[in-house]
């Protein structure tokens, strides 16, 4: 397996990341040395939040967050997934699977042999670490899910599959504007309009990572937006958007060849019935279907890719009966730039509820 190394240079006085590196190297499926990049602040004894991110972003994601829980004695775990951050990356596409990850972020929970932690995971944070949740039961204590799920779709009709399948195979690539109107119809039309977002990530080969973040989380007018995107198009969208956000983010990719990771896995969501990851993910809810330590849910109330993906959680999960879910409002997509002192507060209030379970 061919693997990519981000200097780290790259990574040189970006801005509210103080944070010192930790490295633990995991084995591939072909024997290749992995090394996976996380965080760990606080106080060594107190107890432990792992904190995950999704696509396309990294660690850096929680610098908010990290401040205001190690504040109240937390200690923070915050891991980069491979493909992203300061972690290695794999340069082929099919070195991303949904299971790779699992598998990867395994090895790295058993090698630092955490115990006794409460989970928080966001978008691909929540999907593989509920699978490492299912896989390592006895390390969990408590889980906490914003925006995200643990898609299991076996009964999605044959002309959406055939729709989904043919317009990935033969339509054009979507443009950043094309493809964003697309995300804020999802509500409509799940698996089509998602399967903008996964045909965008795979045939655009440099995306412009740190421009999107940018414009996702960046209060910007409409004007603004839509100069990027013009701008964009001419491969000069950072010029008009080189916020500190922004350079962080499009830190950990040197060049187009750095950015497999975020490319590939949109289209390994599980959002069709023919999806190799099904049978594991049945599992999965096969799992969390008996599942009874304490379990909460903590969605935005204006997010297009998820809102409303707590309902399955809290109606299944035995460990969700009776715990405060929590409505974050404004939070977006991505609640830990949004809303990090409520985010905070509601993982800290809730492990303090449930210490004894």
């Amino acid at each position: 397996m061919k693997i990519l190394r981000t200097p780290d240079a790259r990574f040189a006085n970006l801005a509210d990341y103080p944070f010192a590196p930790c490295y633990t190297n995991v084995e591939t499926n072909d024997g290749s040395e992995l090394r996976i990049h996380h965080l760990d602040e606080g106080p060594a004894d107190g107890p432990i939040v792992l904190c995950m991110h999704g696509q396309p972003v990294w660690s850096y994601l929680y610098r908010k967050m990290i401040p205001l829980l190690t504040n109240e004695g937390m200690r923070v775990i915050a891991p980069d997934l491979p493909g992203y951050g300061k972690s290695d990356k794999p340069a082929a596409r099919e070195d991303y699977t949904y299971q790779s990850q699992v598998d990867w972020m395994g090895q790295w929970l058993t090698k630092n042999d955490f115990n006794g932690l409460t989970f928080f995971g966001q978008d691909w944070g929540g999907l593989i670490g509920l699978r490492m949740v299912a896989d390592h039961a006895d390390r969990f204590d408590r889980v906490v899910i914003s925006n995200t799920g643990l898609p299991y779709n076996p009964n999605v009709p044959d002309k959406i599959v055939q729709e989904v399948e043919s317009f990935r195979a033969t339509a054009k690539t979507p443009s950043l504007p094309e493809m964003a109107k697309a995300m804020r119809n999802i509500p409509k039309s799940r698996a089509t309009a998602f399967a903008y977002w996964q045909k965008f990530c795979w045939e655009t080969k440099d995306m412009p990572i740190g421009l999107m973040m940018s414009m996702t989380m960046e209060q910007r007018s409409q004007l603004s937006q839509a100069a990027g995107f013009l701008l964009q198009k001419v491969g000069l969208g950072l010029q008009l958007f080189h916020s500190d956000l922004a350079r962080a983010y499009d830190a950990p990719f040197p060049n187009a060849s750095y950015k497999m990771g975020p490319r590939a896995m949109p289209s390994r969501v599980p959002t069709l019935s023919n999806d190799p990851s099904l049978d594991a993910q049945r599992k999965a809810w096969e799992f969390f279907s008996q599942f009874d330590k304490p379990f909460l849910c903590a969605f935005a109330d204006n997010d297009p890719v998820t809102k409303g993906g707590d309902a399955e959680f809290i109606q299944k999960v035995p460990g969700a009966t009776g715990q405060p879910h929590a409505l974050v409002k404004g939070g977006g997509h991505f609640v830990q730039e949004a809303r990090p002192e409520q985010v905070s507060k509601i993982i800290v209030d809730f492990m303090r509820a449930n210490a004894g379970t």
